[in-house]
């Protein structure tokens, strides 16, 4: 069985190749989504400040392991970048955030993980790549799937106040974004 919880120490890091410089002060698209809970969600509805983690994909325990995946920068750490958001999911709903998870994965995979990861948020399926595609997030390919690259928006009142991109560590994101909620209070 792998560990999906542990980030090997010879990950590649990933470099700021300005695919999302965009991001900064843009509306969120609006896209209903399917949600974990069975709901749909359009993110460019939320009123509430928004912290929306997009990741590649959440592997299983019960699965072998992706060939090749740890080479691909930024690719390795759905699982603790998402424990971490669990983790510090009070704190975050003190700073007045509600957090989201997002990648290309369908409804059935990110319920299996939100269930099994004990989530207190929703993760949300953008498997057709729909608001990818209308706010032009950088993705990649593996096994013939695209696969949003994991990034960081912050956004308030549907507009994005900041990017964290490329995300690297993936286990250290939720305290940059907290970090930066506390310094920039709404």
């Amino acid at each position: 069985m792998k560990n999906l919880h542990a980030l090997p120490d010879n990950l590649p890091v990933p470099l700021d190749d300005g695919a999302c410089d965009h991001l900064l002060g843009s509306r969120i698209p609006s896209h209903a989504l399917a949600a974990t809970s069975g709901c749909s969600v359009d993110l460019s509805a939320v009123t509430e400040t928004l912290v929306i983690y997009f990741h590649p994909m959440m592997g299983r325990p019960d699965s072998l392991p992706l060939v090749g995946w740890n080479e691909i920068p930024g690719a390795r750490g759905c699982t603790p970048q998402s424990c971490a958001f669990r983790d510090h999911h009070a704190e975050l709903t003190q700073l007045r955030a509600r957090v989201f998870g997002v990648s290309s994965q369908s409804a059935e995979e990110q319920r299996e993980a939100h269930a099994r990861l004990h989530l207190p948020f929703e993760l949300l399926s953008d498997a057709q790549l729909s608001l990818a595609g209308a706010w032009q997030l950088p993705t990649f390919e593996y096994a013939a799937s695209k696969r949003i690259k994991r990034l960081t928006v912050i956004a308030i009142d549907g507009v994005v106040r900041k990017v964290f991109y490329p995300v690297f560590p993936p286990d250290k994101n939720a305290g940059e974004v907290m970090a930066w909620l506390k310094i920039h209070p709404h």
